[in-house]
């Protein structure tokens, strides 16, 4: 079957859609499928990274003149030109009955850009995480803690099927194999040596830096050696390996990383974002200090704070000393040890595997 993913990346819309969109082509590719994307052309877009990949991009340039569109949901101006104009373009890409499997991860579309461009696709995969706006397609996943079907009951048709819930998280193979590993590890050293600092793809505000600032501050012993992992879209590489250099502990820096999965699993602790790396944590059982850098992780923090799966965190000048309580509740090995217990409980590392029985 052809499979056509409809996905941006930006450096506001991050690299996560992109990236959970490759994992689930790759295991396309796998079954022998094929697979395209539509990119649009924005400041940050991850089209060479895709292709490099091996999948055919369709690239769409940004429209000369962006007229302001009605702010139709929370997200519209992701979408450069709106939906009207953005259908138009991907249907002159699409040939019609040649596309089985139409996937969809982006904020900006909704309702009247799916209605317009599923004529010449048989079937239709949304991808969300906000339920906060009407879909038309067959299959609906989200794959966040605490969402319910019933949040989606007047977004979506009667009939399409709703994967809900973290079991459908859309991770790289890597992570379910390298999961017994990192768990049998973790069960037997619970001591603070190796720190990981991972906060997205592109990490635009540099909170990185912010992080490695408090953690100087911190009664951390200077033998915990810490790797910080940028993205390939951030901007700021200079200036943390400058940091890097100048501080009091060992810290190696890494960018576009392809063994993401091995560094988890060395390392005793994370710092990251609350986004959707936090599937990839929960998957290892790494403990985790969670920031929240965009209003869609909100309750993703939230449910995993309360569940006991992790910690959250907030990073200012006006609470400087915040990270520091947090690390020293992580030298308690029971408290240390429950998180990877809890948090290992929720994800198998096989939800790519099981949205793909419902494609084919």
């Amino acid at each position: 079957m052809k499979f056509v993913f409809r996905v941006d990346a930006s450096f506001e819309i991050g690299s996560g859609h992109t990236m959970r969109c490759l994992t689930l082509a790759d295991v396309l590719k796998d079954r022998g499928h094929d697979c395209e994307f539509i990119v649009r052309e924005q400041p940050g877009h991850l089209i060479a990274l895709i292709e490099a990949k091996g999948y055919f991009v369709h690239a769409l340039p940004l429209p000369e003149s962006v007229t302001a569109t009605p702010d139709e949901h929370a997200h519209s101006h992701w979408l450069p030109g709106g939906q009207q104009q953005d259908s138009e373009d991907t249907l002159a890409v699409l040939q019609p009955n040649e596309c089985d499997w139409l996937v969809v991860d982006h904020y900006g579309v909704g309702a009247p850009w799916e209605t317009l461009v599923r004529k010449v696709c048989r079937h239709v995969l949304v991808i969300d995480d906000l339920a906060d706006r009407a879909h038309q397609c067959d299959i609906l996943l989200d794959q966040n803690m605490g969402r319910r079907a019933d949040d989606y009951d007047k977004l979506v048709p009667q009939e399409c099927v709703r994967l809900i819930g973290p079991q459908y998280a859309l991770l790289r193979p890597e992570f379910a194999n390298w999961r017994e590993k990192s768990l049998s590890r973790r069960r037997q050293r619970t001591e603070l040596r190796q720190l990981l600092i991972s906060l997205g793809g592109v990490d635009k505000d540099n909170v990185t830096g912010d992080v490695l600032d408090a953690l100087e501050a911190c009664a951390l012993s200077d033998s915990v050696t810490m790797t910080v992992v940028l993205g390939q879209q951030n901007p700021w590489l200079e200036k943390i390996q400058q940091q890097a250099a100048s501080s009091r502990f060992k810290v190696t820096v890494k960018q576009g990383v392809s063994n993401m999965a091995e560094l988890m699993s060395q390392a005793d602790v994370a710092i990251g974002a609350a986004g959707s790396t936090s599937w990839e944590r929960c998957c290892l059982g790494l403990p985790t200090i969670m920031l929240v850098l965009a209003e869609n992780q909100k309750e993703v923090a939230r449910y995993l704070t309360e569940l006991g799966a992790a910690i959250s965190v907030k990073i200012s000048s006006e609470d400087s000393d915040c990270l520091a309580v947090k690390l020293d509740k992580l030298q308690d090995e029971n408290f240390l040890r429950g998180l990877v217990d809890v948090s290992s409980r929720l994800i198998d590392g096989k939800g790519a595997e099981r949205v793909l029985g419902r494609l084919e």
